[in-house]
This record gives structure tokens, C-alpha cells and sequence, in this order.
């Protein structure tokens, strides 16, 4: 099984999780769900937000089912504007892959976490374990004991999906 900084950390802190190896591929939330067999509404993902002024980004956190309303963003941190930038920003800002970004992985560097209010629906969650290929289930609870997160409206419905 992988071990990483993120899964020494949850264990040093006693905080009970199951790890799931996944293929090292950049995994889509909703692949990650489908993959795992769990309700992609369990599953979330991480979107890395620059503001438009000076400030550390934020993590957003937003299940598999949903994307970031930037608009919703902006005010739950009282910034004016928002923007989600390219991959390779995201990973240069996170220093992790596409992919593999989790406020886990981050803690303790200042960026501001925001986890989608559909996230207290339920007991637990999937998330990423800080690197590609590895997905974590763990209580929201412990979540967002651990990341301080603020819970806020922040996600929208996906849009339909085009017919192939």
C-alpha cells in the first residue's frame, strides 16, 4: 500500500482512513467514483483559485458531481475576483501533479481551504492523498477538523454532459 506524508501524518495524528491504490493516470473525481464504486457526490476534488490581487491561492473543494462557482469562491473569501488558473500554474503554485493536489498534502502552508457545504451531507469522504494513484476515505469530520476548511455554497451541478 502507498505511504506518503499525508498517510504518516493522518496516522501520527490517529485519525482513522482506507487508502485505495488507483492508477498513477490523471484520474477525473468522477473516474475516481466509478473506479472505486462509491457515489460520486462522496468523492471530491481539489481546484486550485488565484485572486486577482496578492494573497496565497485558495484550495477549493468540491465533489465529483460538481464544479466551482467562482463567483460563490470569491465571496466566501471576500475577494473581488477569482480565477481558476491553467494546470501547469496549479501545480507550480501546489508544487503536486494535477491530479494529486489535496488540501491534505498542503497543510500548514497558508493556502485558505474551502469545502462545498455538500460535503456535511454524509459521514465520509473521498479524496486525493496528495499524489496521483492514491485516494483516501476518511471522516468529514477529521476533514475538516484537520484543514480548518470553511464549509460554504461554493459548488454547481456539472453540466450535462454532451450526447456522443
Amino acid at each position: 500500500m502507498i505511504k506518503n506524508n499525508v498517510t504518516r501524518m493522518l496516522e501520527k495524528r490517529g485519525i482513522s482512513y482506507t487508502a485505495y491504490e488507483l492508477p498513477r493516470e490523471k484520474l477525473g473525481a468522477l473516474e475516481t467514483a466509478r473506479r472505486l464504486g462509491v457515489p460520486p457526490e462522496r468523492v471530491f476534488k481539489t481546484i486550485v483559485v488565484v485572486r486577482s490581487g496578492r494573497g496565497k491561492p485558495i484550495l477549493a473543494v468540491v465533489s465529483a458531481v460538481q464544479e466551482v462557482n467562482l463567483k460563490a469562491v470569491a465571496q466566501a473569501v471576500g475577494e473581488k475576483k477569482v480565477r481558476v488558473p491553467p494546470q501547469k500554474e496549479a501545480e507550480r503554485l501546489t508544487g503536486l501533479q494535477a491530479g494529486g493536489i489535496s488540501p491534505l498534502a498542503l497543510l500548514g502552508r497558508g493556502f485558505t481551504i474551502v469545502a462545498d457545504t455538500s460535503m456535511t451531507e454524509a459521514d465520509f469522504l473521498h479524496i486525493s492523498g496528495g499524489q496521483r494513484g492514491l485516494n483516501l476515505r476518511l471522516q468529514v469530520a477529521d476533514f475538516l477538523h484537520l484543514t480548518g476548511a470553511r464549509v460554504a455554497p461554493i459548488g454547481r451541478p456539472l453540466p450535462p454532459s454532451p450526447k456522443e
